[in-house]
C-alpha cells in the first residue's frame, strides 16, 4: 500500500516505446479518436444520440497492443450501444503524462484513463485523480478478491483506492527453441531446464554461444534499467527515497552491476544492443535467451520463429522481476457525472472480463484472476508458462520521479549502459547511479 505525500528494424516491435515516426502512431490515434459512429447516413437517430451516455477514454497504447485495444473497443462499442464512446491514443511517455496532467488540472479531462501505476505517485491521487468508490466498482462486477493481492496493492493510496488493475507486464526470459534443442538444453516437453543459481546460468549461456557463434543471451543494453532493478530486488536490496536522501544496500547494487558487466565482458550477450535490435538477435539465431518484456511476443510471432518463454531467471534464489502494472484511472473532473461514472466501471468491468484477447494478443498477464485461471488462458503459448511471473513482479521505488517513461529510468541508463561497454567499472558506475539519485532528489515534484 502506498502513501500519497514502439522503429525501424525488419522486427516489428509492440514494447511500449515509443517510435522514431508518427505513421503508425498517428493512424492508431487517429482510428481510436474515431471509435465512436463514424459512418455518414448509417448512424443512429438524434434520438438515440441525445440518449446515448457519452463516455471518453485515453490510453497510451500504439503498436501490436494498440491494434488489439482497436478491436476490442470495437467489440465493447458493438455490445453497448447506449454508450457514445470516444478513445484516443496519445503519445508514449512524457506527453501522454503531461497530457493527462495537464487535463486534471484544469477539471477538463478525460473520463477514465489507462495509466502505469508506478505512475501514479506523479499524478498526485487525490488533486490530478479522483479517488474509486469500491461500492460502484462492486456494482459493476468487479471485486478486490478478482486480483493478485500485492497487485490490488499498489492502486491503494491512503487507504483509497486510486487505480483498478488491468494487466501485469514485466519481464520474462524468451528462448529459441531450435538453438536451446541443439544445444541440448530443452527437456522432453521443449521446455528450458531449469538452471541453479548465477553459475550454472553463466554455464548455460557458455553452452548456447557454442551453438550460435554469436552470444548466449540477448537483451537491451540501452534499457539497463529493468534489468538491475531485477537483479537488485532478487537479493533483497532494497530502495528507499525520503525529502533529500536516500538507502540503498550497495553490495547488492555491486553484485548486480556485477552480473551486468560480467555478461558482456565474457562475451555472452551484445556489449550494444537497442530495442527491436534485441529481438532480433534471438529470432536470427544470434542468441538462445533473451530477456525483455512480454510484450515482445507479437514481434517473435511475426518474426516467424520458434520460440518460448519463462519467468525471468532465478539467479538469486527466486524468480523476482520489474514489471508495472497497466491500470485503470479516473483523472480529475471539477464535476463528475456519477452516469458517467457508472458508465466507466462498467466499461473497465467488460474489458476485464474479456481480457483473454488482451493477454493472447499483447503478451501481457490479465490482472482478473478468473481470465488467467481459465482453461482458454491454460491453452495461451507461451503466455500460459510465465503467468507465474505476476506473482513475482517487484515494482519500482517509490517517488515522483520514479516508474515507466519517468526520469529515473532515463538518467539511470548511463552509468548502467556503460558496464555493458565496459567503459566504466561496476564501483565508478555505482558512484555515478547515486549522484543521479541525489540530483534528483533536488529536484521539487512538479505537483
Amino acid at each position: 500500500m502506498r502513501n500519497s505525500s514502439n522503429e525501424p528494424s525488419p522486427l516489428r516491435s509492440s514494447a511500449p516505446h515509443p517510435p522514431t515516426g508518427p505513421g503508425r502512431r498517428a493512424f492508431v490515434g487517429g482510428a481510436l479518436a474515431v471509435a465512436g459512429l463514424t459512418a455518414t447516413g448509417c448512424g443512429p437517430s438524434d434520438s438515440l444520440m441525445r440518449d446515448r451516455t457519452q463516455l471518453r477514454q485515453w490510453n497510451l497504447f500504439a503498436g501490436g497492443d494498440g491494434s488489439r485495444m482497436i478491436e476490442m473497443h470495437e467489440d465493447y462499442e458493438r455490445e453497448h450501444p447506449d454508450i457514445d464512446f470516444k478513445a484516443t491514443t496519445i503519445e508514449w511517455g512524457a506527453p501522454f503524462y503531461t497530457k493527462v496532467a495537464m487535463g486534471a488540472a484544469g477539471g477538463r479531462s478525460a473520463d477514465i484513463a489507462t495509466v502505469h501505476v508506478s505512475r501514479l505517485e506523479s499524478l498526485a491521487p487525490g488533486l490530478l485523480l479522483d479517488p474509486i468508490d469500491p461500492g460502484m466498482l462492486a456494482e459493476a462486477g468487479i471485486d478486490e478478491a478478482d486480483f493478485l493481492p500485492h497487485v490490488w496493492e499498489q492502486c491503494v493510496f491512503d487507504g483509497e483506492l486510486y487505480a483498478i488493475p488491468f494487466d501485469t507486464h514485466l519481464l520474462v526470459q524468451f528462448y529459441n527453441l531450435d538453438v536451446c534443442r541443439r544445444a541440448g538444453l530443452l527437456d522432453s516437453e521443449d521446455r528450458l531446464i531449469e538452471t541453479n543459481g548465477l553459475d550454472d546460468y553463466l554455464d548455460m549461456l557458455r553452452e548456447i554461444r557454442s551453438v550460435t557463434g554469436g552470444f548466449g543471451l540477448s537483451l537491451d543494453t540501452w534499457g539497463p534499467w529493468p534489468n538491475f532493478w531485477s537483479l537488485y530486488r532478487q537479493q533483497d536490496g532494497d530502495l528507499v527515497f525520503g525529502e533529500d536522501d536516500f538507502t540503498m544496500d550497495d553490495d547488492k547494487a555491486l553484485t548486480a552491476m556485477e552480473v551486468m558487466y560480467r555478461l558482456s565482458e565474457e562475451g555472452l550477450s551484445p556489449r550494444v544492443s537497442e530495442g527491436a535490435d534485441t529481438t532480433a538477435n534471438l529470432a536470427n539465431g544470434q542468441a538462445g535467451l533473451m530477456i525483455h518484456g512480454n510484450w515482445e511476443i507479437a514481434a517473435l510471432e511475426d518474426a516467424g520463429v520458434e520460440f518460448s518463454a519463462g519467468q525471468f531467471p532465478a539467479l538469486f534464489g527466486n524468480h523476482r522481476t520489474r514489471g508495472d502494472l497497466h491500470c485503470y484511472a479516473f483523472p480529475h473532473q471539477r464535476d463528475r457525472d456519477p452516469d458517467t461514472t457508472r458508465a466507466a466501471l462498467e466499461y473497465v468491468s467488460w474489458m476485464h472480463r474479456n481480457s483473454l484477447a488482451w493477454g493472447a494478443g499483447s503478451g501481457h498477464i490479465p490482472a482478473y484472476q478468473p481470465v488467467v485461471e481459465s482453461a482458454e488462458y491454460e491453452a495461451l503459448h507461451p503466455q500460459s508458462e510465465y503467468r507465474e511471473a505476476a506473482e513475482n513482479v517487484v515494482f519500482e521505488p517509490e517517488a515522483w520521479f520514479s516508474g515507466s517513461a519517468g526520469l529515473l529510468q532515463d538518467d539511470a541508463t548511463g552509468p548502467l549502459t556503460a558496464l555493458h561497454q565496459g567503459t566504466q567499472t561496476p564501483e565508478e558506475s555505482l558512484e555515478q547511479l547515486k549522484g543521479i539519485f541525489r540530483t534528483m532528489l533536488e529536484v521539487p515534484s512538479p505537483v
